[in-house]
């Protein structure tokens, strides 16, 4: 009886090892792959110029995010700019769309913001000692084609004061190692309960390092919204300013 104990501990000691190196084999190519984990941790800063879809309009849009946590994005509107998400170190806002001002977000979200921080420049850049967790789910196809599934495990996030997990699946191409996409629940606003979803296609070398130049956002079961990068700089000059929330607003 003790050593067939023995024997099932050690069979399933042998199955979680062989999990462990494979998930490990996935993320070595996909660095690999990629530009290399030396050329990932060299990036300071990321600018790209891309173009929404947004109902047939094409919409010019940029994204600027930076090692150091600031970031933002800015979407041109009929001559006006509207910023989202944007972060300079300490606060987080956006542009209000019924009256096109400066808010700034509440305690809440600006946590959930900061404890996200460590997806720069990739969520699976030494994930371990960011605190995060990643786990080899097999195989699934994606519109026809086979990926590996991971799922990755990040923070906490908080949800009405009270912390949930924080789950995204990331699909990963088996022929190239990277991911075509990614899914995971949205946890407050109107889309509460449901699942987003973000495919990535059209890698393109920058500086060394193979990013998607095409992009769609959206709901699971529902049309996303394309973007199309334009132009993308690695370790761009940024003028600190543009980070800055408005004090003063007519």
């Amino acid at each position: 009886m003790i050593r067939k104990t023995l024997f099932v501990a050690a069979a399933l000691l042998c199955v979680v090892a062989v999990q462990a190196q494979t998930l490990d084999e996935i993320l070595t190519n996909y660095f690999e792959n990629t530009g290399g984990v030396d050329k990932w941790r060299a990036v300071e800063g990321i600018q790209m110029e891309a173009k929404l879809n947004q109902q047939g309009m094409e919409l010019p849009l940029t994204i600027v995010q930076l090692k150091d946590g600031r970031q933002m994005t800015s979407i041109s509107f009929q001559g006006k700019e509207i910023k989202q998400g944007v972060y300079d170190g300490s606060t987080l806002w956006g542009t209000n769309f019924m009256n096109m001002k400066a808010e700034k977000s509440d305690a809440e979200a600006t946590e959930n913001f900061k404890r996200n921080l460590g997806d720069f420049p990739d969520p699976f850049l030494d994930y371990a000692k960011k605190g995060y967790k990643a786990e080899l789910m097999g195989k699934e196809t994606v519109e026809g084609t086979e990926t590996f599934k991971i799922k990755l495990t990040k923070k906490p996030v908080l949800v009405d004061g009270k912390e949930e997990e924080n789950i995204s699946y990331y699909f990963f191409d088996v022929d190239n190692f990277v991911p075509i996409m990614v899914e995971s629940e949205v946890k407050s606003g109107p889309a509460k309960g449901m699942v987003s979803q973000s495919t990535m296609s059209d890698y393109q070398e920058v500086s060394g390092l193979m990013m998607p130049f095409s992009m769609t956002q959206g709901v699971k079961g529902s049309p996303g919204q394309p973007i199309t990068m334009t132009s993308i700089v690695v370790n761009p000059t940024v003028d600190g300013a543009v980070f800055k929330f408005p004090e003063e607003q007519k």
